[in-house]
Order: structure tokens, then C-alpha cells, then sequence
């Protein structure tokens, strides 16, 4: 049952009011329990919510290959839009609501992929039913809901709950980790993160979901999709030290209307990794000219480099002059099967790794923290959120 949210906490900003509210933090008693097999032949059915780009170009395709999966029913933004996808792609009704979907006796599991303001309300809601979940990246507005949804699939745990993964390291993180491990750069020093966009300031470009934090919380630009591959690598940050940039108080949104905006399109951010390291992290929407994104992991005997844009790590160690190409070897080259993993762990055969909820609440409590060093100017503990 999804109940009106207590003052403290809660959504950001003044949500739609079909949203609803969502539950008290409950207390829980966290349970480990052995993978349940089920036949690969017993059939999982699918309720969409929120079809967007992401949805469409990768979810919906990739779940209807799978194996005894059906894609039952779809809620999208409006009606028109949700009969649009579903001639688009097959999918046999929709709901006129997600409370409705999620209610609906013959879903199996719920695909989220709505923007972040839905992710916490959806969530608590499927688990509630007895539906797996697979939610959308960012995993929720703040920290508070994202714990709200880590305890909610802890007093479920024969319940799958999954986020979408960071996609941008998923090709090399292994072959990073196998580097790390093997003291490749020996004692980490420092990792650097640039993620900008080489887009000029465009003052009259409307409003997008990103820049409403009525919609996105306290997510910024794609901070918390990559700290959550540097979480992979590395480990997780103590604490931040932030400056933040909004270069265009106001823009008109969709239907005209101008609004405020306060999400940053440009951050800095200073952080004391757990592994003993120092973070520097840049993110923008402001960086006319800028390189593709990039990562350096500075240590006391080599260097590595990952050029996001190709997809090429590359790397040295001390007595060499330049970096070179390092190959992904083809068995640790993973890549995308997000809804392979969600349907295999549903199926009892693998447990999710990309990405889990207690990730997600990690990479949440980082977003917040940025956020809050920002507004105060001082140092902040990531852990207390």
C-alpha cells in the first residue's frame, strides 16, 4: 500500500499529484537465502512503465528475445503514447495508470523507465505486489529514497530488484579489476574523472528533464552513472568536497512554462577515496571543445587511461615513455546483458551484479553529498546519508 509521504524526506519538489506518496522507513530483517531455480520453461511476464529512449532501444528488444519471457502490458506517459508502443512493438494492452499495471495479477515483474521521480513510488509499490523489479539509472531522487528501496527489497528477498547498470565501463571492468589486482600501478595515488560534453552554453535550448528537480532529485548530469563505475574499479569515495555551476537560471519546459533551474551543468568535486587515494571528478554540459570523457588511474608504479569515447584502455608503467593499447581479452569483455541477468535471476540460475540496490544506495549517498558540499562550501561525509 503506498500511503502520503511524513514531512521529513521524501520526494524533491512538488511531484505531479497522480505520483501519490510513499511508504514510512520501515524496519526489516534481512534474510540471505539460496538461489530458487525455476524451469526455464515457466513463463515470465512483463509490465512496462515508461517506455523512453533507453526502454525502447535496449529493454523492451532485448527482453523479448529472451526465452519464455512475454512483455504483457506498457504504461507510458499518456494513453496515446502507450498504444503507440505497444503496436510498436507487440505488446498486447496497456494500463491507463502504473498503479494500475503494477496491481495487474499476470505481471510477473516490473520494468521501470520512467524518469528518476518514479523510480522510489513504482519500486515500493511492485515489491509491495510481489513483482520483481528492474529500475531505471539514476536509481532514485535522493539517498533517503533509494534506502527506502534498498529495505523494501530486503524484506523480499525471493524478489528480484535490479538497477539499469552503468553502461560506460562494462566492457573493461574486469580487465581493469585483473590489472588492479595484479599491481598493474601499484599503490593507487590518484583517479581522475572528466565526463564533459564539448557543447557550447546554448541559453535557449527548453528545458530538460535533467535540469527539473521535480523530476531528476539531486541527480546531476552523469555523476552517479560514473561513480558507479569507479565504484567497481576502486571502491567508494569518504568523503567530497563540491563547487557547482548553473549557468541558466531559467528555461521554458515543454508546454512553455518558464522555470527555475537549480541542477548544476557543471561540477567539481574533490573526494578521499576508502582505498586511500585522492577522487577529482568533473562533470558539464558547458565544455565547448572538450575531449570525450575520460578516466586516469594514477599509481606508484604505472598509469592507466580509459578513453570512453573508443572504448580503448590503454596504459604504462614506470621506466616506460608512453602509454600504450591494452587488449580486452574476449572472456573478460562482457558488455550489455541487463535483461539476460534480470531474467536469469529471476529464473534462480545468477544473482544480479549489475547493478544491486545496495550499489545503487552507494551511489546515491555520493549524489548527495556532492550535493550538499555545494550548497555549504565545506567538506562532507558521504556515509551519513
Amino acid at each position: 500500500m503506498v500511503v502520503a509521504p511524513e514531512k521529513e524526506g521524501g520526494f524533491l519538489g512538488s511531484p505531479p499529484p497522480y505520483v501519490g506518496g510513499y511508504c514510512a522507513k520501515p524496519r526489516f530483517l534481512f534474510l540471505s537465502l539460496p538461489l530458487q531455480i525455476m524451469s526455464t520453461t515457466t513463463s515470465i511476464r512483463i509490465g512496462i512503465v515508461g517506455a523512453g529512449a533507453n526502454t525502447r532501444s535496449r529493454h523492451i528488444p532485448n527482453l523479448k528475445v529472451q526465452a519464455g519471457v512475454e512483455i504483457v502490458t506498457v504504461c507510458n506517459r499518456n494513453c496515446e503514447s502507450s498504444e503507440k508502443v505497444a503496436k510498436e512493438f507487440g505488446i498486447p494492452r496497456i494500463c491507463q495508470h502504473w498503479k494500475e499495471l503494477v496491481e495487474t495479477s499476470d505481471v510477473d515483474a516490473v520494468v521501470i523507465g520512467t524518469w528518476p521521480y518514479l523510480h522510489c513510488p513504482v519500486t515500493l509499490a511492485a515489491l509491495a505486489a510481489g513483482k520483481h523489479v528492474l529500475t531505471e539509472a539514476r536509481m532514485a531522487m535522493n539517498a533517503a529514497e533509494a534506502r527506502l528501496m534498498l529495505e523494501a527489497s530486503r524484506r523480499n528477498p525471493p524478489l528480484v530488484a535490479q538497477v539499469v547498470p552503468s553502461p560506460y565501463t562494462l566492457k573493461i571492468d574486469r580487465t581493469v579489476q585483473k590489472l588492479l589486482a595484479e599491481g598493474f600501478v601499484g599503490e593507487l595515488q590518484a583517479v581522475d574523472v572528466r565526463a564533459n560534453t564539448p557543447s557550447f552554453l546554448d541559453r535557449e535550448s527548453p528545458m530538460h528533464w535533467r535540469h527539473d528537480r521535480d523530476l531528476s532529485g539531486l541527480n546531476i548530469l552523469g555523476m552517479g552513472i560514473w561513480y558507479e563505475a569507479i565504484m567497481r574499479w576502486v571502491g567508494e569515495a569518504v568523503s567530497v568536497r563540491a563547487m557547482t555551476r548553473v549557468s541558466v537560471k531559467q528555461r521554458k519546459n515543454s508546454s512553455g512554462v518558464i522555470k527555475v533551474v537549480s541542477v548544476p551543468d557543471h561540477v567539481d568535486i574533490l573526494a578521499e577515496m576508502a582505498c586511500g587515494a585522492q577522487g577529482h571528478f568533473q562533470f558539464s554540459a558547458v565544455t565547448g571543445l572538450a575531449p570525450g570523457p575520460e578516466v586516469w588511474l594514477f599509481g606508484s608504479e604505472g598509469t592507466l587511461r580509459y578513453d570512453a569515447s573508443m572504448e580503448k584502455l590503454s596504459g604504462a608503467r614506470r621506466g616506460e615513455m608512453a602509454l600504450h593499447e591494452i587488449a580486452i581479452p574476449a572472456d573478460l569483455a562482457i558488455g550489455w546483458r541487463v535483461e539476460e541477468e534480470f531474467i536469469n535471476a529471476i529464473r534462480g540460475l545468477e544473482q544480479v551484479k549489475f547493478t544491486t540496490f545496495e550499489d545503487g544506495l552507494k551511489y546515491m549517498q555520493f549524489t548527495e553529498a556532492v550535493s550538499h558540499s555545494a550548497a555549504s562550501g565545506v567538506l562532507v561525509d558521504v556515509q551519513q546519508f
